[in-house]
């Protein structure tokens, strides 16, 4: 009883403390709308402030960026193509997760932005989709949105599910409401044991643990992939390349000195850039130039040109074939303590990696890579620069690592597999009639 009384007035506490702080979401969308446009519309979407008839959904998405609608990406297909009769909506939280949805399906299926964890606004969007169940990507552990779920009978499942021991620790604060979050999830389809142990430390039943693996090893090598690299190299002839993917704020001047070495030694070398967030393309771009470099960008060149020493990958949904365009990728989000990004992109292609060490999102996959002979880890920018060079240097070593980031995607696949026999007791069979509206 004591327990109950204190979820509950955390759950009060927590939705009071939102709405205190809603002003503050506006101002937020605002500052971010100067940086990215896209932050300046469909602000209804995002308070649930709905006009029209209620839309009765089967499937509902939930996936907050590019990574996870990327990741999310096989089941949606999966659930498209094994039962079309379901009407699916996804969800997103960034207007680059938007264009990700937009770029992969159109128009076929519905897409909005989720709504902030207001209970008003929560209780607003399940209203007006009534989901039949929700499938929430990796670790969006919303106290409103789950626990709005639970008391309307929605199932709710987290798919991908990591928890890594640091936000382990950091759940600790609401401990008691995130406990009851957590129970009640009806199925965690977690990315490992490991993982899976963590939740049950959160708080979740070890009967709800479904170890499904990664999703991300189920990646789909683009289609149209090897016309573009063809198309690339008629374009930048045997000049090598390397790739400096999903980078952030504090490691583009970092970025630009491993560069820097790196012309030294190969001064007919290219840099593909690939900033993370669509803000920063214009930046890295000044930046470069105040180098004194050349720089190219796809969004108006297209291609590199000759005397390009920099080319930017400023659009969506191409960095994967552009990993394939490289000897060498570095990836981002590791010299700064943001976790990393997707390493199995790279692999898939066949792209030797180097990485800084801040890799707390991927432990599992870093690990595993490593030990495969696929991946290598500088401790700080100088050691990446090293790496880079040495492998630029060295073709059978790069060789080597393609082929053993191949093998271990492709012994890694089975999770799409695993996630759909999870979720198989809630979806409708087309015998019971069309979908609902």
């Amino acid at each position: 009883m004591r327990r109950d009384l204190t979820e509950t007035w955390l759950r009060a506490l927590y939705s009071a403390v939102l709405y205190v702080l809603t002003p503050a979401t506006v101002y937020h969308l605002i500052w971010r709308g100067f940086r990215v446009p896209g932050y300046f519309q469909r602000w209804g979407e995002r308070y649930a402030a709905w006009r029209g008839a209620p839309h009765q959904v089967d499937v509902w998405v939930h996936a907050v960026s590019v990574g996870e609608v990327n990741a999310a990406a096989p089941v949606v297909d999966a659930l498209r193509r094994d039962h079309p009769h379901l009407q699916l909506l996804i969800t997103t939280i960034t207007p680059t997760g938007s264009d990700r949805v937009r770029a992969l399906w159109g128009d076929s299926l519905l897409h909005v932005y989720a709504p902030y964890d207001l209970p008003g606004a929560v209780g607003r969007f399940l209203d007006h989709f009534r989901p039949g169940v929700a499938l929430v990507m990796e670790t969006e552990l919303w106290p409103n949105l789950l626990l709005g779920c639970k008391a309307r009978g929605i199932r709710s499942y987290l798919l991908n599910a990591r928890l890594s021991a640091r936000s382990l620790r950091g759940y600790r604060v609401l401990a008691p409401l995130i406990r009851r979050v957590v129970a009640s999830v009806h199925r965690i389809g977690a990315q490992s044991v490991a993982d899976g142990e963590r939740f049950v430390q959160l708080g979740a039943a070890p009967e709800a643990i479904v170890d499904t693996g990664n999703l991300k090893f189920d990646i789909a090598v683009p289609a149209g992939l090897e016309a573009l690299v063809a198309q690339f190299r008629r374009h930048v002839g045997s000049r090598p390349v390397w790739i400096a993917a999903s980078t952030h704020p504090d490691e583009e001047a970092l970025v630009v000195e491993i560069h820097q070495r790196l012309l030294a030694r190969f001064p007919d070398l290219l840099m593909v850039w690939a900033p993370r967030h669509p803000e920063r393309f214009g930046r890295v771009v000044e930046l470069a130039r105040s180098t004194g470099w050349q720089v190219g960008r796809r969004s108006s060149a297209g291609w590199p040109q000759a005397g390009d020493a920099v080319f930017v990958l400023d659009t969506l949904g191409e960095l994967m074939p552009f990993y394939a365009c490289a000897e060498v990728a570095f990836v981002g989000g590791s010299l700064q303590a943001i976790g990393g990004h997707n390493l199995l992109e790279p692999a898939a292609v066949g792209t030797a990696m180097v990485t800084g060490p801040h890799l707390h999102n991927f432990v599992e996959i870093a690990r595993r890579l490593r030990e495969a002979g696929a991946l290598e880890i500088g401790r700080n920018a100088d050691e990446v620069g090293t790496m880079i060079q040495a492998l630029l240097a060295d073709r059978a070593r790069r060789a080597h690592m393609a082929a053993e980031g191949r093998l271990l995607v492709e012994r890694g696949r089975g999770a799409l597999a695993r996630t759909m026999a999870m979720l198989a007791q809630d979806l409708r069979p087309a015998t019971q009639g069309p979908a609902r509206r």
